[in-house]
């Protein structure tokens, strides 16, 4: 039996999507460009309308999207690391500054992907990203020993520019020594149920050895 058309349509519309929520990851907004999208949804540029008003649409469907995917993988990696005892705070840092991030620009979240993009956008762009950082936010929030909660957002500014720093380092030793300093200071501040287990030392010995002679 054939699928009904609008079947059929909605699951264009979703690889549509699906592609572009990649794209703006690993381009930002502005490396968007519908034609490409569309052929990497395989499609043809000439159907683009037939599913958004316009690119910012688009933008905002994908946000969305990236969004609820970076959303799930955190969580997935935190239950996991929570099965093992880890604090909620902990696992969320893990998994947030984990080292893959490093490399998997098209997957990982969108607020450090797209931040610095995120107020060069329209109004109805802007207001959809503003909203996905409020969402990072809370997540950060539900995660935090109580006691710490009112430092919500300087945390969640902490793991995002992190991550945006060791990936203008790169996937090198500087990069991921940058990432172990930020998870090392974030739960020795602001985790009261995980050990200190890394020494702050090993931490600076790894920076160091990383430092070229000026």
């Amino acid at each position: 039996m054939a699928r009904p058309a609008n079947t059929r349509k909605e699951e264009t519309h979703e690889r549509i999507v699906e592609a572009a929520a990649r794209a703006i990851r690993r381009h930002g907004y502005a490396g968007l460009g519908v034609a490409d999208v569309m052929k990497d949804a395989g499609l043809t540029h000439g159907g683009f309308y037939a599913h958004f008003e316009s690119r910012d649409a688009l933008l905002v469907e994908a946000l969305e999207r990236a969004g609820r995917e970076s959303a799930d993988s955190v969580a997935r990696s935190t239950a996991l690391r929570a099965a093992k005892g880890i604090s909620p705070f902990r696992a969320l840092v893990d998994a947030y500054l984990a080292d893959r991030h490093l490399v998997s620009m098209d997957s990982g979240c969108p607020v450090a992907a797209l931040g610095s993009d995120m107020p060069r956008q329209s109004d109805l762009v802007r207001e959809a990203s503003a909203q996905r950082v409020r969402r990072l936010i809370d997540r950060v929030n539900a995660s935090l020993p109580e006691t710490h909660r009112a430092a919500a957002s300087v945390v969640t500014g902490t793991l995002v520019g992190s991550l945006q720093i060791a990936r203008a380092l790169g996937n090198t030793a500087e990069g991921r020594a940058m990432l172990a300093g930020a998870r090392q200071a974030l739960l020795l501040q602001y985790d009261t149920h995980s050990p200190a287990s890394a020494a702050p030392a090993a931490v600076a010995t790894a920076t160091a050895s990383t430092r070229t002679s000026p």
